[in-house]
Formats: C-alpha cells, sequence, structure tokens
C-alpha cells in the first residue's frame, strides 16, 4: 500500500534525550512475515523427516532472516518521524566562527542581535521535538499541512510560491518570510509586521490562523498525545510527559533558531584570511569583488559603497531595524508595522528564496537590483539611507549602476547561499518519503 500525503505551511553526539524508532514504538504489534511462517515450518518439516537439504544449497542464516518491516505510520495512521539518527543541534550552535560569536568582531557584533531568551536556550532534545513538530501535518486541522509546507529547507525556509497555501486551499495575505539566521533581530519581532512580539509568540499564530493551519490549541495538545512518540519526545525536553501549546511553542522556536547559516562563499573568507581579516580575494571572483565592494565599501574605502550594508548588516547580513524601502509611495493597501514599515530578513540564502518582498512582486534578484537601482520610491517615511545624501527629507536615490555593476550585485548575493545549510539532515524532514515539501512544480 503507498500512501501520498502531500503537504502545502510563517519557525553529532549521541544524546540519551533523543530517542529512536524502537523505543517510540514500544506500542506497534510485530510484524511477521510470510516468509518467516514458511522458514518456520520447513524448519518443522526437516525435524520430523530427519532431513536436511544438500550441504550445495544451504542458505546462511544472513540470507534467510528478513529485517523487521519499516514502520511508517503511526497508530493514528498518520506518519511516524524517523529518529534513528541523533542530531547535535548544541554542538552546531556552538561551531559558530569568531566573527559571528566576538563581541568586538570587525564585521559587526551579531550575538548581540541574538534574541533567544534565557528561560529558552536552545537543547538538544527541545530542537529535536521542534523539528518533528515543524514537520508534522498533525498541526493543520486536517493533516494536510505543517509548518515545512510554507517554509521549505531548500529554498531558505522559505516558499517559492508568491502566497502560500493554507490547509483549505486558501492563500495567505503576504509572501511566505525566509526563517535563516531568524534569531539575529535584536527587535526580536516577527512576521512582516512584526505583530508578534517573540518567535514564541509566532510559531503558535500560524498553527491557529483560520486560512494557514485552522487548529485550536486545546484540541492539537489532545491530538499529538494520541500519538505513541510525542509523549517521550516531550519527556525528553522537559522533564515529564506534559504536552502543552506553552512547549510546542519553546519547543518550535527552539529548532527555528538553531537554523543559523555561516558556511557559504562569504564565510569561506574568513577562513583564508582571519575573522577580523577576511581574504575576499582568495575566494571571489573579480566580478564578485565587484559586488562586494558595491554593497559594502569592502575591500577598499566606503566610498565605492551603496550602502546597502547600513540596513543589512554584520557578517550574518541581518536587519537593524524595520524598514521602508519605497516599493511603494503610498502603502495605504498594507501598512505592515505602521506607517509602511516592515520587517527585513537576512540576506542569507537570499538567492534561493525567490519571489522577493512581503508581496512577492520580484520573481528574480536582477529585478529587486533594478528597484533599488531606478525604481524606489518616495514614500513619507522612506529609509534615509535611500534618499539621497542620507536625509531625512530629500529624492530617493537613483545609483545609476551600469548592466556589470547590477550584475556583480546579484553574483555578491549568490555567494551568500550555503549550500550545506540547504541539505543539512538536522533541518531536514524526518517524516521520509511520506510528506511532500515542495510546492512548486518541476523545472
Amino acid at each position: 500500500m503507498v500512501v501520498v500525503l502531500t503537504a502545502v505551511v510563517a519557525c553529532n553526539d549521541s544524546s540519551d534525550d533523543t530517542l529512536n524508532n524502537d523505543e517510540l514504538n514500544n506500542e506497534t504489534p510485530t510484524v511477521v512475515s510470510d516468509s518467516t511462517v514458511n522458514a518456520e515450518e520447513s524448519t518443522e518439516n526437516a525435524e520430523e523427516n530427519n532431513t536436511s537439504p544438500p550441504d550445495d544449497i544451504i542458505e546462511s542464516p544472513d540470507d534467510t532472516i528478513e529485517p523487521p518491516p519499516v514502520q511508517l505510520f503511526d497508530k493514528d495512521g498518520l506518519p511516524l518521524p524517523d529518529l534513528s539518527i541523533n542530531h547535535d543541534y548544541e554542538a552546531y550552535l556552538n561551531a559558530r566562527p569568531s566573527y559571528y560569536m566576538d563581541a568586538g568582531a570587525r564585521f559587526g557584533n551579531v550575538i548581540d542581535q541574538d534574541n533567544t531568551p534565557a528561560d529558552n536556550k536552545v537543547t538538544n532534545a527541545g530542537a529535536v521535538l521542534g523539528r518533528v513538530l515543524f514537520y508534522d501535518i498533525r498541526l493543520s486541522a486536517n493533516n494536510t499541512v505543517a509548518c515545512a509546507s510554507c517554509h521549505i529547507q531548500r529554498h531558505g525556509f522559505s516558499d517559492p510560491e508568491v502566497l502560500s497555501n493554507g490547509f483549505d486551499g486558501g492563500k495567505t495575505g503576504r509572501h511566505s518570510m525566509g526563517l535563516t539566521n531568524a534569531t539575529y533581530y535584536s527587535r526580536g519581532r516577527f512576521f512582516w509586521d512584526e505583530r508578534a512580539g517573540t518567535l514564541e509568540e509566532q510559531v503558535l499564530m500560524p498553527i491557529q490562523d483560520s486560512v494557514e493551519m485552522g487548529m485550536n490549541l486545546f484540541d492539537l495538545e489532545v491530538k499529538l498525545g494520541l500519538t505513541s512518540f510525542y509523549a517521550p519526545l516531550f519527556l525528553a525536553a522537559f522533564s515529564d510527559e506534559a504536552i502543552t501549546s506553552d512547549r510546542i511553542s519553546r519547543s518550535l522556536a527552539q529548532f527555528i533558531r538553531s537554523m543559523v547559516s555561516y558556511g557559504s562563499k562569504y564565510d569561506q573568507a574568513f577562513t583564508a584570511g582571519g575573522s577580523d581579516t577576511p581574504d575576499f580575494s582568495a575566494v571571489f571572483s573579480e566580478q564578485e569583488l565587484l559586488g562586494l565592494s558595491l554593497f559594502s565599501g569592502v575591500p577598499g574605502d566606503n566610498s565605492d559603497s551603496l550602502g546597502c550594508d547600513s540596513c543589512h548588516h554584520t557578517s550574518a547580513h541581518s536587519a537593524d531595524n524595520k524598514h521602508v524601502n519605497g516599493l511603494d509611495a503610498n502603502t495605504s493597501a498594507d501598512q505592515g508595522v505602521g506607517g509602511g514599515f516592515f520587517k527585513v530578513p537576512s540576506l542569507r540564502n537570499i538567492a534561493v528564496r525567490a519571489p522577493y518582498m512581503h508581496d512577492g512582486r520580484f520573481s528574480s534578484l536582477a529585478e529587486v537590483i533594478e528597484f533599488y537601482n531606478s525604481g524606489v520610491q518616495a514614500h513619507p517615511n522612506l529609509a534615509p539611507a535611500l534618499r539621497r545624501r542620507n536625509s531625512s527629507n530629500g529624492r530617493p536615490v537613483q545609483f545609476n549602476l551600469n548592466q556589470a555593476e547590477k550584475e556583480a550585485l546579484v553574483v555578491f548575493l549568490e555567494a551568500l547561499t550555503d549550500e550545506a545549510f540547504l541539505v543539512n539532515p538536522i533541518f531536514s524532514n524526518p517524516f521520509p518519503e511520506v510528506i511532500n515539501e515542495e510546492s512548486e512544480p518541476e523545472s
């Protein structure tokens, strides 16, 4: 029997806290295959007749013993997670480079951007539970979508659709924001309009949204309690088996905060030259070096810079604040945070996160660059960095870049892609070959 559940969803060392499937599925009856029964009958007949097969056709025990069948579904008929591999999230975060973690790092104080609360640090058991929840279709009212349906790993945990599909076929109001480096935003607020004060608040809101997942939190607690595997996971993460919405929130937030990217081509320059003296010329092409110079003035002085890093700053390319970037002169149709301001995500893995902006209006990085080159609108609250002479009331900038410069900016942004992050198994779907994360047609 082949069962395909299509998901269509805006968060190593061995450890005793990490459970494998044998421990989680102890309520599952043993499955005996026909070949095993036949082998037992053959043995009985041989003993009764005091005969044995000729030596030249005797099979070794390894040939006659079949492995136990792989169990894909729990007692509720829905998918089981594969937890046979222990993932070490704490070690992954501890391996962040010094230019991320040192308070005095020349390329920006990333560690002070971290919005992880003191009472919800990332733990292995907590992130393991969060990963299972993130990919579980049980979190939607009709078991059709998961958080991962709108936040897809190979797309930087964004969605290639302009608007994401909800559990009942509805469309979300805005484009799905990428989750790469979500932990690096000192304001600590989430969604494009920052309506969630913390990541812990944010992760529960799509679950309850009438379009996205349509689930009641009390019903979700009961639903997860009917499985064979969630109680042990909550026990490992929180010291007892109680399944509560607060714990769901905390574990999902831990998993999302573990999604830190530090393995791009840009990062290789720090490996080549050092935390304070990255050698970009050792790893970048001439075109990428031109893009870097236009973006931030490095290498060289800031006289060649467009000042992009004034908003997308630090070595994690995280946002410093909410901004009005001049997409429209009049934002009355969607005021975002208020007054046309919107949250700005990290630029890490931006090349795989098309389409772009809160409404997904741009389909390529080339379109984004052209917008900043010639299309910024004179909104009353336009960011000073996008006004002439960095003033509070000047006209929008016109960079007047030539084609080579525009292309250089694109290839620099592509150098921020962390290929290992996009396939890292610690962030992958634990429900193998059951949930289809991909929502766009194959090219």
